[in-house]
């Protein structure tokens, strides 16, 4: 169950406060893996970061009794002074991942990262590409219900993007995911339903080419 409760969150800007929501309602439909689509602007990273944990409601809540990632691929909360092992294990640390199982999920991420030696080196030395790989593999290395990702399905070179595609068809068959694309083939190859954001509200579409074609419906002509 994911839950949005009279959410309302609004930002400050020069001319007031800009409200992303307000006082919204909505249930996403629970056991399917979700498309999240809109205009640029109208909310659905900000509804990721909500979901995520990363950010909070001016009021309101999202319930749920589910565990749900933080936004994969998401590298801006790594401390740069740390090698990638110590940020690592920090995350382990918090998620409660000690001894054998913190091993395990160390030896993971330097695996599927492929950095070489730069595992252990600080990460304000990466780039930003290694720095995504790390956090790729951090994603991953964690067992959620509800994976999280904003736009980015995969980081690297092709051999990298398609052992991350690999890995997450895995994760699929025991998850779901949370999908932010603006790619049509990525939105029905991964997703059983659509959920449309525009101007405040969230449509739920149970069939993916109508929710697709909802979508399209929102975007300028030569956009198409």
């Amino acid at each position: 169950m994911i839950e949005l409760r009279q959410l309302t969150k609004s930002y400050p800007t020069k001319h007031g406060r800009r409200y992303v929501f307000r006082d919204l309602d909505f249930s996403f439909p629970e056991g399917a893996s979700i498309g999240l689509m809109g205009r640029n602007g109208a909310g659905k990273s900000t509804l990721m970061r909500l979901l995520g944990g990363i950010d909070t409601p001016d009021r309101g809540e999202v319930a749920t009794d589910v565990r749900i990632s933080w936004p994969v691929g998401l590298s801006g909360g790594f401390q740069g002074s740390l090698s990638a092992r110590d940020n690592v294990r920090f995350v382990c640390h918090v998620y409660g991942a000690t001894g054998a199982q913190l091993r395990e999920k160390v030896r993971f991420v330097e695996e599927f990262a492929e950095i070489g030696e730069y595992f252990d080196l600080p990460m304000k030395s990466y780039s930003s590409g290694m720095r995504s790989r790390v956090a790729f593999g951090l994603s991953l290395a964690f067992d959620f219900d509800y994976y999280l990702i904003d736009e980015v399905m995969a980081v690297g070179d092709a051999q990298f993007k398609q052992k991350s595609k690999a890995a997450f068809k895995e994760r699929m068959h025991n998850a779901h995911m949370i999908l932010v694309s603006h790619n049509m083939s990525d939105i029905r190859e991964y997703c059983d339903v659509v959920v449309l954001v525009d101007q405040g509200s969230v449509v739920l579409y149970t069939d993916i080419q109508a929710g697709i074609a909802a979508y399209q419906g929102l975007l300028p002509p030569a956009r198409r």
